[in-house]
């Protein structure tokens, strides 16, 4: 089973990519974590957001494996627990079907991208740049990934 973190956004600062780079390094070898970059469209070219996140969403849909999992980062997503995304990483990992984490871009993601997720997750109720949201996300995979190895965890 693979992790993909599919992000509209390219070019981050440095200190995303050390972050996410550090945390995918963490993880163990049955759950590698691998980050895919999809190009934003242009901004400032006075087209309607719709046509901007349409475009970016296709580019998401080419980018990801046809069969995986699809798990689309969203303020209005569930609100779960480390302990709840470590369990659905066992079952995950037990179906041995790859995951695919979906981060829109400045404008969100296009309701079809939406639609076609098997589930709609949230980080925080705060809203988060999404290069921080990817470090996050990466973070709360490897601590996930560690309970599941038997790693204490100190909230218990």
């Amino acid at each position: 089973m693979k992790l993909f973190v599919a992000a509209v956004g390219t070019r981050m600062p440095r200190w995303v990519d050390d972050g996410f780079a550090e945390y995918a390094k963490r993880m163990p070898r049955e759950l590698p974590l691998q980050l895919i970059e999809v190009k934003p469209e242009p901004r400032g070219a006075g087209k309607p957001v719709a046509v901007l996140t349409k475009a970016e969403s296709e580019r998401l849909r080419a980018a990801l494996p046809a069969a995986c999992r699809r798990v689309v980062l969203d303020e209005r997503g569930a609100d779960i627990t480390t302990r709840a995304l470590s369990e659905r990483l066992a079952q995950w990992l037990a179906q041995g079907e790859d995951v695919a984490f979906i981060i829109g871009g400045p404008d969100g993601l296009d309701g079809s991208v939406k639609q076609a997720a098997h589930e709609t997750l949230r980080l925080s109720s705060l809203t988060l740049p999404h290069g921080m949201a990817r470090v996050i996300l990466a973070e709360a995979l490897y601590r996930a990934a560690s309970l599941l190895k038997g790693h204490p965890y100190h909230r218990e």
